[in-house]
């Protein structure tokens, strides 16, 4: 894989894991050389291996080390004004003016589906359509909340909740995960004041996650695992839409212990959230799907074969995924994300047209999740290396960009 910025982000990543070069060597199996030459951008490419194998000795996703791709438009160096819009939505200027009342067509119910449908195009990788709408979904939660009586302030606080949250899943996506624990912390707040029990521990799953892309696995960890402990006692497990949120943290969790090295405690936690997951769908129904965690049987196998091929054990991640049937709620994201770890999982056992075969079916499901992924990018660059390519690689590698 040939990235301008991998040798920026070896660095970065090493630093805030408190790794000396000599450590990272020792913890990845990678030369101390390797990492030098990387990191002082005397050598700018890395095969599939080399990234895998300095990934886990960060204790991070391979994507974090390869580089989120550009999710939206940008019309300068800088950032868009798309993006700078919904920065200025998550921060409001100080001493800014209160916020005009809603009009008098605005509902709260359609607000809360508006939101929804952000949460879907985000799940579509369709992030311009998501930024372009969330200052104005943002800033009718706050009017709403400035200028409604209860019970519908506490309600548009619900809204403000899981459009913050929205906009923070959006800036990790654009590798800002500053502004986005920024906009998570700013949706807790929201959260609380809510009616939704749910609402908090939802927003605690999504800050867990920024934790893992910043190295910060131990906070990750700790966060998901007292998320879903309060869960269970208050028996909010008792639902559908209760468990579904159990069972995310519980994965995140287990992902967390596992990059920390903890194999056998996230084995454990992955082995009660798949047979928790079973209970889904004998449970009351909830809300909006799209506005619950996502947890069902599905859910948890994908999170397998995912643990499985960055843990080095392709065969099993392909034994995993095999005749696997996705539930009618899994997003394209993590169908996307299951294609790309069984395409990964052919190519570490020399499979180049298992590997072909199956970016040819992620790009027929989720044509703008491919494009979207520098580990499909990082993938087809691998395969072209080889000195023959197999049949439907360079209309692969064209799409991608990856070709001569």
């Amino acid at each position: 894989m040939a990235n301008d910025d991998l040798g920026r982000t070896l660095r970065r990543l090493r630093r805030l894991a408190s790794l000396t070069q000599e450590e990272l060597a020792s913890r990845s199996g990678v030369s101390v050389d390797v990492i030098r030459q990387l990191e002082q951008r005397r050598k700018h490419s890395a095969r599939l291996p080399t990234l895998h194998a300095l990934a886990n000795g960060l204790g991070v996703e391979l994507t974090t080390l390869l580089g989120d791709p550009p999710a939206v438009s940008s019309t300068s160096e800088n950032d868009g004004p798309r993006f700078v819009a919904v920065r200025r939505a998550i921060m409001p200027a100080l001493w800014g003016p209160e916020p005009p009342p809603p009009g008098p067509e605005f509902t709260l119910d359609a607000l809360r589906g508006q939101i929804a449908d952000g949460w879907t195009q985000y799940h579509a990788a369709e992030f311009d359509t998501v930024m372009k709408a969330l200052p104005d979904l943002i800033s009718d939660a706050r009017a709403a909340i400035a200028w409604r009586e209860e019970p519908d302030r506490s309600s548009a606080f619900a809204a403000l909740g899981k459009a913050l949250q929205l906009a923070g899943h959006v800036a990790v996506r654009m590798g800002k995960t500053d502004l986005a624990l920024t906009s998570l912390e700013r949706a807790m707040d929201a959260s609380q004041q809510s009616p939704d029990p749910l609402l908090p521990p939802m927003i605690v799953n999504s800050m867990a996650w920024v934790y893992q892309r910043q190295g910060r696995l131990e906070d990750a960890l700790s966060i998901a695992v007292r998320a879903a402990a309060g869960i269970a006692t208050a028996g909010h497990d008792a639902t559908a839409d209760g468990l579904k949120v159990w069972g995310a943290l519980t994965m995140s969790a287990a992902t967390s212990a596992a990059r920390s090295g903890d194999y056998d405690r996230a084995a454990a936690m992955m082995e009660r959230a798949e047979k928790e997951a079973s209970r889904v769908s004998s449970l009351p129904e909830g809300g909006d799907n799209r506005m619950v965690s996502v947890f069902s049987p599905s859910s948890v196998r994908i999170e397998r074969v995912r643990l499985a091929v960055q843990y080095g054990h392709p065969r099993d991640a392909l034994a995993l995924a095999k005749g696997m049937r996705l539930s009618k709620d899994t997003p394209p994201s993590w169908r996307t994300w299951l294609l790309l770890d069984v395409a990964r999982a052919h190519t570490d056992l020399g499979d180049a047209a298992g590997a072909v075969k199956t970016l040819e079916s992620l790009r027929r499901v989720a044509p703008a999740w491919t494009r979207h992924h520098t580990l499909a990018v990082a993938i087809v660059r691998d395969l072209w290396a080889l000195p023959h390519h197999p049949p439907g690689l360079r209309a692969l590698a064209d799409f991608l960009g990856v070709g001569e």
